[in-house]
């Protein structure tokens, strides 16, 4: 399964579609900083590939963001377009985000299919297919000294990548049993990815936020319980101050008492 996997056309197509959007999120990131043409391929280089790098060494394999020549070129490809029409694609906020949204569904696949071909089990799988897809925007997040984006943005960015993780470990385990030939392996997998692409889109148009904690104004706990209330570790203090309060009165009533003896 390994080498039919490398040897797929349409894998390969996709990763380096993967590899060329996510390099032009990462490298405007890097204009926007102001850094040099140096730092722009750096992070698109990195933005691209990082979580594939993370993947490939988790699974002990050689990492595809260092030995394979097509994913660098395209990663290095796209760090030096953003350079060139970084002021044009800024303004494409929508298509940015949809770039995004696109290399997030292809990684997740990706990074999925490979963990199961490999021999990984499906919760494995998963996580390494969350890593392969969310890597490397931390990776520059990080480098640029940034909120990372899966905490920074509100809505839905990790929970569309781990559907599609999950719902990938399936076609591959149908796959794998020869109850899905290559042909409907592919469609699944492009069907996951306009999935997460949707989901991804769906929850900036429409403002779709996962909640937050419980809000909440009332304590429940046994009142009467000792080792549950707050001890009053400062009672001193109102003694020192009743104490300051009385001797003041005290000596005003013997200054009158003089006053009026006088």
């Amino acid at each position: 399964m390994q080498l039919a996997l490398e040897s797929n056309m349409f894998f390969m197509l996709v990763e380096y579609l993967a590899v060329f959007c996510c390099g032009l999120v990462g490298g405007l990131a890097a204009v926007h900083k102001n850094y040099d043409l140096f730092a722009i391929l750096v992070t698109a280089w990195l933005t691209a590939l990082g979580g594939g790098i993370l993947r490939d060494v988790l699974l002990e394999v050689p990492p595809v963001g260092i030995t394979d020549r097509w994913s660098v070129l395209s990663a290095l490809a796209s760090g030096v377009a953003i350079a060139v029409l970084h002021l044009e694609v800024d303004k494409l906020k929508w298509s940015m985000l949809t770039l995004d949204a696109l290399a997030l569904g292809l990684f997740a696949v990706i990074g999925t299919s490979k963990a199961m071909y490999l021999g990984a089990s499906g919760m494995t799988s998963v996580f390494l297919g969350m890593a392969t897809a969310l890597g490397g925007g931390l990776v520059r997040d990080m480098l640029l000294n940034d909120v990372p984006m899966i905490i920074r943005d509100k809505h839905w960015y990790a929970v569309p990548s781990a559907v599609g993780c999950i719902i990938d470990v399936f076609v591959c385990k149908g796959r794998m049993a020869g109850l899905l030939n290559a042909e409907q392996e592919i469609a699944l997998d492009l069907v996951i990815i306009a999935l997460v692409v949707g989901m991804r889109l769906s929850s900036v148009i429409f403002n779709i936020k996962l909640p937050g904690a419980m809000e909440r104004h009332t304590v429940y706990l046994p009142g009467e319980a000792r080792y549950l209330r707050r001890p009053d570790i400062t009672p001193h203090k109102t003694d020192k101050k009743t104490d300051k309060t009385g001797q003041s009165r005290r000596a005003g009533r013997d200054d009158k008492s003089r006053r009026a003896g006088d």
